[in-house]
C-alpha cells in the first residue's frame, strides 16, 4: 500500500485538473475577479500615479485573497453530492492524503493563474519593476497558504448549511497574517527597506501549515461522510 499512495495522490490530482479543464470557467472567473477588482481601485482612489503605487501592494494580496476564495466551496462539494468522497476514501488513502491531493489541484487552477496575473495587474498599478520578483515570490508563497487554509475550511464546512456563508468567515481570519506579510514584503520592496524577513515568515507560516492543514481537513472530510 505504501507503494501505491504516490500513484493514488497522482491519480486524484490528473483527476481533478482534468475536471477543471472541462468546467474552466471556475478558473476563468478568479481570474477576472482579480483583474476586475484591481482596476476598480483607481477608479474609486483617482488616477495619482503616486498614491497607486503606494496601495499597490494591500490591492494585489487583497484581490489575490478574494479571488482565491471564489472556487473554494466547490473543492469538496462535488464529490459528497456525487457520492465519490466515499469511494475516494475507501481506496484506503489517508483522508489527509486526499485532502492534500485536492488543495494542490486546487493551487494549480486557481493560485497558479493568479499568480501568472498578478504581473499584469501590478504593471496597471504602477508597481516598480524592481519589485516584481519579491510580488511573485511572496505570491507564490501566499497562494499556497490560501489553498491549504482555504481546503482545510471548505472541509470543515462541508455539508453544512450555508457552508457558502460560513467558508469566508473562517478563510479571512486565518489568513490575515499571510496578507500582512507578503504586503509588507512588497512594501518595503518599494521603498528600498529589508524585505527578506517578511518573507521568511511568511515562509514558516507556509512551514507550518503544510502539515497542520491536511491533517485538519482530513479530519474534516472523515466527519462529513460519517
Amino acid at each position: 500500500m505504501k507503494f501505491q499512495i504516490p500513484s493514488l495522490i497522482m491519480a486524484i490530482l490528473e483527476r481533478d485538473l482534468r475536471l477543471a479543464l472541462r468546467h474552466g470557467a471556475d478558473t476563468l472567473g478568479a481570474v477576472l475577479f482579480f483583474i476586475l477588482a484591481g482596476a476598480l481601485f483607481p477608479l474609486a482612489l483617482g488616477p495619482s500615479p503616486e498614491l497607486l503605487r503606494r496601495m499597490a501592494p494591500g490591492i494585489v494580496w487583497v484581490c489575490a485573497l478574494l479571488a482565491a476564495l471564489l472556487p473554494l466551496d466547490r473543492l469538496f462539494g462535488a464529490e459528497l453530492e456525487d457520492g465519490s468522497l466515499d469511494q475516494l476514501l475507501m481506496t484506503g488513502l489517508p483522508a489527509s492524503l486526499i485532502a492534500l491531493a485536492k488543495m494542490m489541484a486546487h493551487w494549480l487552477t486557481t493560485g497558479l493563474p493568479l499568480l501568472l496575473a498578478a504581473g499584469p495587474l501590478a504593471i496597471m498599478l504602477g508597481m516598480p519593476s524592481g519589485s516584481m520578483v519579491v510580488l511573485l515570490t511572496g505570491l507564490f508563497l501566499g497562494t499556497l497558504i490560501l489553498s491549504l487554509i482555504g481546503g482545510m475550511a471548505a472541509s470543515v464546512v462541508l455539508g453544512a448549511r450555508r457552508g457558502g456563508v460560513l467558508l469566508p468567515l473562517l478563510v479571512l481570519p486565518l489568513t490575515t497574517p499571510a496578507l500582512i506579510f507578503g504586503a509588507a514584503a512588497l512594501d518595503a520592496a518599494q521603498t528600498g527597506l529589508s524585505w527578506g524577513p517578511d518573507l521568511e515568515l511568511l515562509g514558516a507560516f507556509l512551514a507550518a501549515a503544510i502539515p497542520l492543514c491536511p491533517l485538519a481537513a482530513g479530519a474534516g472530510l472523515r466527519a462529513a461522510v460519517e
